[in-house]
């Protein structure tokens, strides 16, 4: 790493929210395409999606294996990843959106799909899936070298909740962690976090906004996410962009709240909205450094940390935990 006087990287990023419409790909292409033209006019050189923002989200847990296949794409030569990969290269911009691939095997994977301003892409699977009993969990870390001069990982959703993930990501040299979400209002065992947000105050946002940003900025959404994204951001000393569904996610209601933080976990730029919106952020490389994260991460023992890779008895797949936060 540069010292942080002589690191004079930049990179503007925006982080999307937007209420994608289950199955309906063209739709929720026409939303990104408008939003890259929009971030594009803003000089944003880097713009990430939430997850399954593609093909839609929660509604994959009622599709049968059949309709799961007819949905799901390959990566990279799939007509969306194809998509991505134009759209990245006509705007000038690194870019991020979500989907269902469909493997070489017929398996399938809840996957992020990275299309960089060179053309060149990348994917992550998400490590911790369970959207649909026959989706898959992925096995690898992403993290690779953007165009634009810094380093990036990518984390989808639950992965980011296990702090092992984070650390890993940030061990393998990321600067930048991309944590496309479809998260807040959703049904929890937890009775002092999550919760559903009732429908209605969605239907009525028009005429009464400050009734459902009132719960987008409670416990339901921000007030949890506040619980813990920004630790992830600090004890790993980089930069994080958090892109969420808001609206009608077929039973729950999304929060929203993307957000973009520094190195010492500050929020640079976010949006309570109870609606599709942006937000963007200048990212100064000079704060990375000698932010607490990585002087923590030079700090590491890691000699006494064997017993983290045995396992407990206590671990299942995440298929069958379902969403409980």
């Amino acid at each position: 790493m540069k010292d942080n006087q002589e690191d004079k990287r930049t990179l503007r990023v925006a982080s999307v929210q937007f209420e994608s419409l289950p199955g309906d790909k063209e739709a929720n292409f026409h939303k990104i395409e408008t939003f890259v033209e929009q971030a594009a006019s803003q000089n944003v050189r880097m713009i990430i999606f939430p997850e399954c923002c593609i093909t839609g989200y929660w509604f994959i847990r009622n599709l049968s294996v059949r309709e799961l296949g007819r949905m799901a794409e390959p990566v990279f030569d799939g007509p969306s990843s194809r998509r991505l990969v134009e759209l990245a290269r006509r705007s000038r911009m690194t870019l991020g959106a979500g989907l269902v691939e469909r493997g070489a095997r017929g398996e399938f994977y809840n996957t992020y799909v990275v299309a960089m301003s060179d053309g060149s892409a990348q994917r992550h699977r998400k490590l911790h899936a369970f959207e649909h009993e026959s989706i898959l969990n992925g096995s690898d870390y992403t993290v690779f070298d953007l165009p634009e001069r810094f380093r990036a990982g990518v984390l989808i959703c639950y992965d980011c909740n296990l702090i092992e993930n984070v650390r890993l990501t940030a061990l393998r040299g990321a600067e930048i962690l991309i944590a496309p979400h479809q998260t807040g209002g959703c049904r929890s065992k937890n009775p002092h976090l999550m919760g559903l947000i009732d429908r209605r105050l969605w239907e009525n946002r028009r005429a009464d906004p400050e009734a459902i940003e009132r719960e987008f900025r409670s416990d339901k959404g921000r007030g949890w996410l506040m619980r813990w994204l920004p630790s992830r951001a600090h004890d790993n000393g980089l930069f994080l962009v958090f892109s969420n569904g808001v609206g009608v996610d077929d039973d729950e209601i999304r929060t929203g709240n993307a957000m973009i933080l520094d190195p010492y976990g500050r929020v640079l730029a976010e949006t309570w909205k109870a609606d599709d919106d942006l937000v963007i952020a200048e990212l100064d490389a000079s704060l990375l450094a000698d932010s607490s994260g990585r002087r923590w991460i030079r700090a590491r023992r890691p000699d006494l940390y064997a017993p983290l890779t045995v396992p407990t008895g206590l671990e299942c797949d995440t298929r069958t935990l379902k969403f409980e936060e």
